[in-house]
């Protein structure tokens, strides 16, 4: 049977923003060990032309919250990007995962073949159909900007590996 719109969005969306909660956990302790400000890691950039941390994390949530709300048909809600700490990243992080268990999966189930509209960038508009949306613009999306945090944090020297991306996934080991 093959896997409908919410099981391949709403799990890795969970799952890797829990995944991302915890690699910034392990970064609280590090800047806390080094005596490092939150501004610090925060404002770090892998790039000078990337995102700083804080707005990979920004925009890894908007990701998953406005996504899965336009899969669903929802509006999704206004968020404020003006998080200054690692607390309040986490935070973000959470109520996103609690938002998008409040979806409709028999809603974004039915998106598949549905015209998704949504803004690239200020006054331009795209236009896929809902399986595309979530394929080749969505899930991309989300994970490169987890990723970007991933690599910032590791760069900085937490102590991070690829477990800690991957999270806690349904693996069974025999």
């Amino acid at each position: 049977m093959p896997e409908s719109m919410s099981q391949a969005s709403l799990p890795a969306f969970e799952i890797t923003l829990n995944a991302l909660s915890a690699v910034l956990g392990k970064a609280e302790a590090f800047a806390k060990a080094k005596k490092i400000e939150d501004s610090v890691l925060l404002r770090s950039r892998l790039a000078p032309d990337m995102f700083d941390l804080t707005r990979q994390i920004q925009v890894a949530t908007d990701q998953a919250r406005r996504g899965a709300a336009r899969l669903a048909g929802a509006e999704a809600p206004k968020v404020e990007d003006n998080e200054t700490t690692i607390a309040q990243l986490k935070d973000r992080i959470a109520k996103t995962v609690v938002y998008i268990k409040t979806l409709d999966r028999a809603k974004i189930d039915a998106s598949a073949e549905r015209e998704i509209t949504f803004p690239l960038g200020p006054e331009k508009k795209g236009h896929m159909k809902g399986d595309d949306y979530l394929n080749h613009f969505v899930l991309p999306n989300f994970y490169f900007h987890c990723t970007a945090a991933y690599a910032i944090l590791r760069h900085l020297g937490v102590e991070i590996g690829k477990q800690d991306f991957i999270g806690n996934i349904p693996l069974k080991i025999t």
